[in-house]
């Protein structure tokens, strides 16, 4: 899985930042092994705009093999806290979407299999 971590010009992405946020994005998706190809991660600080959950946004979008890309965002006190924050939406959201594509491919295999007819006893008199 490839982690890109971009920043606007409020947030300087230095070495440590950067492998905070691979590592944090690592340890919740890596669940999902090779299902997910690339995680885009845009960092920013809303200092100059009022937010009533905080000041710091990461916005977090995933590419998923066979799926549509998924985003979610979170806002924080902290950029560390709105990382975490990202990332546990980004899994609970992936873990939604890959249980709906497996709940539907059940259901059509069930609905394609032919039954098993129970052998049935009947009283001979």
């Amino acid at each position: 899985m490839q982690i890109n971590v971009n920043s606007d010009k409020t947030v300087a992405v230095h070495a440590g930042l950067h492998d905070h946020v691979r590592t944090v994005v690592s340890d919740s998706l890596h669940r999902f092994g090779e299902q997910i190809t690339s995680v885009e991660v845009h960092l920013s600080d809303n200092l100059g705009q009022k937010s009533a959950d905080g000041d710091n946004r990461c916005l977090m979008e995933a590419r998923i093999t066979g799926y549509k890309p998924i985003a979610v965002s979170d806002h924080s006190a902290t950029l560390h806290q709105a990382i975490g924050g990202a990332s546990a939406k980004l899994k609970r959201a992936i873990d939604s979407a890959l249980g709906r594509l497996q709940d539907k491919d059940k259901h059509h295999s069930a609905k394609d299999a032919v039954p098993i007819e129970d052998d049935v006893e009947e009283d001979v008199k």
